[in-house]
């Protein structure tokens, strides 16, 4: 072959790699905006979510209900064709509120009503008296006020209003102080006026989780107020507690695992999660059943669509995250094996407020491959993320196993007045909403299933450093998961 006709050669074969590629390219191209027309499209979505939350309703971890929606799951995948499964992991406890009640008795008598917060004890079945006394807000400066009448006593403590997220973390972060100082000074149980108006109840979790020794209860807030106007006019007051627990040693729940399987790449895998459990006062729409449906949903259009994602994208409802972030924990364990091949583990559960950005989790790489996964969907941004490392929901075991790992950042919307409560029903979920969340959803979840990658799994020194430049350790100990990243238990070996 002369010189010239090998350059000439060279370049057909270099003009058709290059149409080769655009048309590859161009390819993936409309299959991630195929999936992101089909989420937007008239699916089951909603009718999913109204089958979850008014026929199973409340589906605590280790109630028949929640049993019943692993089931529900289950039937939902196959019969989109998306193969599934369910898997086994341990709870460590059982925790279920069979009932509550309360009596306020002394110089004024009457009956308000109460939850007991999970993780309370079992009070004595006629019921457990002490004295009632104001802990204001349950500072420092109030308990030194105190002082003595403290101990053997029902703390009552006064809360703000719950408007919005940034109240709901206040919450839990100050819960971890006054429960610390209630029970140094001795005190018989806490009682939390409810910090959402018109009678309603929610349950949140006690500080010390399972390790807790004490009746713990939240009380309607009017009556809460009531009984402190009455003690700071002096009046003497008692509070009968009746809490009647199921509780037992650890048992077995399972997580629902979906999967497409890769069809270049299939050890790889894309894995996109929401908690599948919601405590039983209300429905549990916002609390994560709008997005249960959201990843059934999209599993089923990458199916129907006959899409050929190139990782392994796995579709993970998960139990016990009500209670301590147990199923994710457990299918890191189960999947200990394959955690290195693991790319992207996502999250999605605050409720249907729209999608503004994600939690990148103090890993700078992931910015960029976020917003490119978002091009599909730009237009309904803006997106802003916020790369700093979130605990609370089931992103969190993936991140101490030195997964990249995200978490849907959203707008306060409704969630935090619902949450955990008797009104989280269907009827609050932002259903137009939640379909533009899912096309966001979709867009990144596919988009990391297609796209280049440039990181590896971090080790467990690049995760110390998270937590020594971060405030994630403090957060850690606020969710009370701080002992198993000390004690190496729940931590990357």
């Amino acid at each position: 072959m002369t010189k010239s006709r090998a350059i000439f050669f060279m370049l057909v074969v270099t003009l058709a790699l290059c149409v080769l590629t655009t048309s590859e390219t161009l390819a993936q191209d409309a299959d991630v905006h195929r999936l992101v027309s089909a989420m937007l499209g008239d699916t089951p979505l909603a009718a999913d979510l109204q089958s979850l939350t008014d026929e199973i309703g409340g589906r605590a971890t280790g109630s028949t209900s929640n049993l019943k929606s692993v089931a529900w799951v289950l039937e939902r995948f196959r019969a989109a064709g998306v193969e599934a499964r369910k898997e086994a992991f341990t709870m460590p406890t059982l925790w279920l509120e069979k009932s509550s009640s309360a009596s306020i008795t002394g110089e004024v008598a009457f009956n308000p009503n109460v939850v007991a917060m999970p993780f309370s004890v079992a009070t004595p079945a006629a019921g457990l008296t002490a004295p009632l006394v104001d802990d204001g807000f349950g500072t420092e400066q109030d308990f030194q006020n105190l002082g003595e009448r403290a101990k053997d006593a029902f703390v009552l403590i006064e809360t703000h209003e719950l408007l919005d997220l940034d109240g709901l973390f206040r919450e839990y972060n100050e819960a971890v102080g006054i429960e610390q100082r209630a029970f140094a000074a001795g005190a018989t149980g806490v009682v939390y006026m409810s910090s959402r108006p018109y009678n309603l109840l929610y349950r949140h979790n006690a500080s010390f989780g399972i390790k807790n020794k004490h009746p713990m209860l939240i009380m309607e807030r009017e009556a809460a107020q009531r009984a402190m106007r009455l003690l700071r006019a002096g009046k003497k007051l008692k509070l009968t507690a009746r809490i009647d627990i199921a509780s037992g040693g650890p048992y077995e729940s399972y997580n629902v695992i979906g999967e497409i399987r890769g069809s270049e790449k299939p050890d790889e895998v894309v894995l996109i999660g929401a908690h599948l459990d919601a405590w039983d006062l209300g429905n549990g729409a916002l609390d994560n059943g709008c997005n249960v449906t959201l990843v059934i949903d999209l599993a089923r259009q990458i199916k129907r669509l006959g899409l050929k994602p190139k990782r392994t994208i796995r579709f993970a409802l998960w139990n016990g995250e009500e209670q301590g972030l147990n199923g994710s924990w457990g299918y890191t364990k189960t999947h200990a094996n394959e955690l290195d091949k693991h790319v992207m583990a996502s999250s999605y559960d605050i409720g249907s407020g729209r999608i503004t950005g994600f939690f990148t989790g103090g890993r700078p790489e992931l910015v960029a491959a976020v917003d490119l996964a978002l091009e599909p969907v730009k237009g309904l941004g803006p997106f802003t993320h916020i790369d700093a490392p979130i605990v609370g929901t089931d992103n969190y075991d993936f991140m101490m196993q030195g997964v990249a790992n995200l978490v849907a950042n959203q707008a306060s919307a409704n969630y935090g007045p619902n949450y955990h409560a008797r009104s989280d029903t269907y009827d609050k979920v932002d259903l137009q909403q939640l379909r533009l969340n899912a096309a966001i959803a979709a867009a990144v979840t596919y988009g990391f299933a297609q796209m280049d990658l440039s990181w590896k799994r971090q080790t467990r020194a690049e995760v110390q450093k998270l937590i020594d430049t971060t405030d994630l350790g403090a957060q850690m100990r606020s969710f009370g998961v701080w002992d198993g990243w000390e004690d190496g238990s729940r931590a990357r070996k």
